[in-house]
């Protein structure tokens, strides 16, 4: 592997699996290094193709998304790093398949549990054709100033804290990812920074090694230093003890392995990574230790000491003047997210929706304030969801009976109405559930069930203002406007709607007070006087018992039952209840596989 610097300020990647944090934590790193493209070139959603908006300092980007490696690579030339978010199931497959990629030089696999098989198979690959493969279970690596890896160095205020918005003199590799974050920190307390730093991730077999990394920093005249964070299990540092002792190495190295309380346990231990296992007393992190020790390494007598060590060797180059350390210098504020900044309590945002009839936001969704546990638990039924979702509170059980047995009465009224004959005319076009459903509801109006609020608005008023049957009809024939509610094309005084007798008889049987509905039906017998067909309907039965229904619960103030009759609250029902109907007669077309309708042409009167 050795060579040398494995990314720069014009490094780009290709980001596999989208995680809009890992993502946007890599644009801000980009903006506080003051790059001038961003490193994520594009995004691979295997299926899905478009783009995805993120930020860029203060400007918001679009970052193309590709469904294939093979696309994406095609599409940015020049992204070399690969950083894959895959699952442990697939980031073996994905991940060889971005090395085949010619343009793909380094591959980042953050999933920890990859199969070992697979693992020797990427690695394998990846010597032999000399690319990079860092992890699997890595967070990934960073060059300060220039270009990070995923979630490497955490936060945006980490980084700063860290300085690693700027590039130091030391190269830093670890097998830990977290102890990267507080190595970084240290690094940063006791000399001018880091130059470069890689997690190689805990796995058994990483895709390159400690070795592998000191070897390469070895190689950047910038890197003066190198330090190294090793632990228990595995024997990963001793080719880093080899290339010590044959002289490979020509920089301080100061290293550390963790993992000594071992010793304290009676049994083996497993320690957190898959690798952090001691097999025995030369994978122990004592014998690791004095191995580098004795070839060269500066090692301390403990953790506690590593800060020590490296500030000692750091001073030491300063003295011999091998380093000149860094001049400090101010990075640039990175906006903060609307999000996180409104819930630190620095900025307030007005909110652009209101709900009051339900909330997601507990652990189970509430309507009107009821959980659904309890609605279920409770038993509760069409009508009392209706109440909770359109009236805001729990109506008496009759008045949600009532709601339901609307709802059953108005479903259907045969193939033959606009809103069925328009349905089943676009099930047949071979349109969706959806397009059919909508076709038929767009006919609900002032003359196809849209009578409903009308019927209940005149009747209310005429009521109201103790208009006589004869007031009222005659004053609406006066001004041109037929009474909704009364009148029907097929039924008749003597053969009456069913419907409206059932509706008016569980009224009768359960509603405190009917003197809405009462006073329609003293119009129904006057306007019967006048013309057979111009018996009460179903609109008319609706309409003057939700006016019942809302009065005689005593829960409804006067102005909310005139806002309710206003807005549309008791078409709404019809709707309701009509789409149970539209959709079955487009299933019923769809099963039946009926043919396209056209129009007959003898039932069509042809003129000029």
């Amino acid at each position: 592997m050795a060579t040398g610097q494995l990314f720069s300020k014009t490094t780009q990647a290709l980001f596999y699996n989208y995680k809009q944090l890992p993502i946007q934590r890599m644009l801000d790193f980009d903006f506080l290094c003051g790059r001038v493209t961003p490193s994520v070139a594009g995004i691979i959603n295997p299926g899905g193709d478009g783009f995805q908006k993120l930020f860029f300092g203060q400007e918001e980007i679009a970052i193309p998304v590709h469904s294939a490696i093979d696309a994406a690579c095609a599409a940015h030339p020049t992204a070399d790093v690969f950083i894959n978010f895959a699952s442990f199931r697939s980031a073996a497959a994905s991940s060889l398949a971005a090395l085949k990629q010619p343009t793909i030089r380094v591959v980042a696999i953050i999933a920890e549990g990859v199969p070992e098989a697979d693992t020797k198979q990427l690695i394998a690959y990846a010597r032999a054709n000399n690319k990079v493969v860092i992890g699997p279970a890595t967070v990934g690596g960073i060059q300060a100033g220039a270009f990070k890896i995923g979630d490497t160095a955490g936060t945006i205020d980490n980084i700063i804290q860290c300085r690693l918005y700027r590039p130091g003199s030391v190269g830093f590799v670890s097998k830990s990812g977290g102890m990267s974050n507080e190595l970084y920190n240290t690094i940063a307390r006791v000399t001018d920074g880091i130059y470069e730093g890689i997690a190689i991730g805990g796995d058994v077999f990483p895709g390159s090694t400690l070795s592998d990394h000191i070897l390469r920093f070895n190689n950047i005249p910038q890197i003066k230093m190198m330090v190294v964070l090793g632990e228990l299990g595995g024997r990963d540092e001793y080719s880093l003890v080899e290339a010590l002792k044959q002289g490979k190495v020509n920089k301080p190295v100061v290293a550390w392995v963790s993992g000594t309380c071992a010793r304290l346990f009676k049994s083996e231990v497993q320690f957190g990574h898959a690798g952090a296992k001691s097999g025995g007393e030369l994978e122990s992190a004592q014998a690791k230790n004095q191995a580098l020790r004795d070839a060269g390494a500066v090692v301390p007598t403990s953790y506690e000491a590593f800060e020590t060590s490296i500030k000692e060797t750091f001073d030491k180059l300063v003295e011999e003047g091998k380093i000149t350390p860094v001049k400090e210098v101010k990075p640039p504020q990175v906006p903060e997210d609307l999000n996180s900044a409104i819930k630190s309590g620095k900025v307030r945002a007005p909110t652009h929706i209101i709900s009051t009839i339900s909330d997601d936001r507990g652990e189970e969704p509430c309507y009107a304030g009821v959980p659904m546990s309890s609605i279920v638990e409770q038993g509760y039924g069409v009508g009392d969801v209706i109440s909770l979702l359109w009236f805001k509170r729990s109506l008496p059980r009759y008045c949600t009976q009532f709601i339901e047995i609307c709802i059953m009465l108005c479903a259907d009224h045969g193939p033959c109405v606009s809103g069925a004959h328009n349905t089943i005319v676009t099930a047949r076009a071979g349109k969706d559930l959806v397009s059919s459903l909508v076709s038929g509801l767009l006919t609900i109006g002032p003359r196809f069930g849209g009578a409903v609020d009308d019927a209940a608005r005149y009747f209310k008023d005429a009521y109201d203002r103790n208009l006589t049957p004869y007031e009222f009809v005659e004053g609406m024939k006066k001004k041109g406007i037929r009474v909704p509610g009364i009148g029907h094309r097929i039924k008749r005084g003597d053969n009456r709607d069913k419907r409206v007798e059932l509706l008016q008889k569980f009224a009768r049987t359960h509603f405190p007070s009917t003197k809405y509905m009462e006073y329609a039906v003293e119009v129904e017998t006057y306007t019967l006087s006048k013309a057979n067909n111009l018996v009460m309907n179903v609109d008319g039965a609706i309409g003057t018992l939700f006016l019942d229904l809302l009065a005689g619960t005593g829960l409804f103030t006067k102005p909310e039952i005139d806002e309710i009759v206003e807005i549309g609250y008791l078409n709404g029902l019809f709707v309701l209840a009509r789409s149970i109907g539209l959709i079955g007669h487009t299933f019923d077309q769809k099963r039946l596989k009926q043919p396209l309708y056209r129009h007959p042409w003898e039932d069509v009167l042809y003129t000029k």
